[in-house]
């Protein structure tokens, strides 16, 4: 027994001896290791609960804004911005946290703010036409709108694109830089829209009889607005047809449903009048010449 605890002791004595210095350095700093350890984990809660604040701010300040009817595309833009944002704050507390300085922190996040904005330019004048969209309003969310040859939907604006959702289910995500830099079309900012048609009929219809055909066609529809009166007269004479605009005024909600509806009638009251819609012809002559 007396030999065996030699032994260990040797051995210990042995292990200790071949590490002197990681069992010292271990010795000596501790406490700092312990800090460190302090500062991680500190780190790390902040990061947790932060995130946890940032999204029950970011949740609350949305509601606080749908409850005030603001519209639900400015809200999005505005909680998305102060999501990340917040976020960034909450990046920054975390660093401070593990001993990093603020002065050296905020010399980096504006070198790398440089950096990143050279490398990044179209993304930041996403960013600054988002902001100019959020302030001039030239739509709304559920607006029917035309920008940069695409047309849909506005479901939200983003910071960096606008969301839309075409007739035919489709999203198509717009950059910013592209709405603020193309013409808008907005077709549903006002309450009223003009439907324009243009009718040909042949050259040897009655064009009085003409005119009151579609002018009943018109009549006949509740949907079609009496003011602004429509609008029925000559617009051009081409190669095989009298053309004739007419210009009903509808609901802007009602347009594509009055369109096809009229267009319709039109086509079936010319056809009860006898009155003829021509299509292009060629009229071919030849003559027969005496060799």
């Amino acid at each position: 027994m007396a030999v065996e605890n030699n032994v260990e002791d040797a051995t210990i004595t042995q292990s200790a001896s071949t590490h002197p210095i990681a069992v010292n350095w271990l010795t000596d700093n501790s406490d700092l290791l312990v800090q460190y350890s302090v500062n991680i984990v500190s780190a790390l809660i902040i990061l947790f609960i932060g995130s946890f604040v940032v999204k029950s701010v970011s949740k609350g300040l949305i509601n606080l804004l749908e409850g005030k009817r603001v519209d639900t595309a400015v809200v999005q833009f505005i909680g998305s911005l102060v999501r990340y944002s917040l976020l960034v704050m909450v990046i920054i507390a975390a660093l401070s946290r593990l001993g990093v300085e603020m002065a050296s922190m905020i010399a980096v996040i504006a070198s790398a703010s440089l950096a990143i904005g050279l490398a990044l330019k179209g993304s930041l004048s996403n960013f600054a036409a988002g902001v100019l969209i959020v302030i001039f309003r030239p739509f709304k969310s559920k607006d029917f709108i035309e920008v940069a040859g695409v047309s849909g939907t506005v479901q939200t604006i983003e910071i960096f694109h606008t969301v839309l959702n075409t007739g035919d289910n489709k999203m198509i995500a717009v950059p910013n830089r592209l709405v603020m830099s193309k013409p808008i079309v907005n077709v549903s900012r006002h309450k009223t829209r003009r439907i324009n048609f243009e009718i040909g009929v042949s050259y040897q219809s009655d064009l009085n009889k003409t005119k009151q055909v579609l002018a009943r066609v018109l009549e006949s529809d509740t949907r079609i607005l009496s003011l602004p009166a429509p609008t029925i007269g000559v617009l051009a004479l081409t190669d095989s047809s009298i053309k004739i605009a007419v210009r009903p005024w509808v609901k802007s909600e009602e347009y594509w449903k009055v369109y096809y509806d009229t267009l319709q009638a039109i086509k079936e009251e010319l056809d009860k009048e006898g009155i003829q819609i021509p299509y292009p012809q060629m009229s071919v002559h030849l003559n027969k010449t005496s060799v």
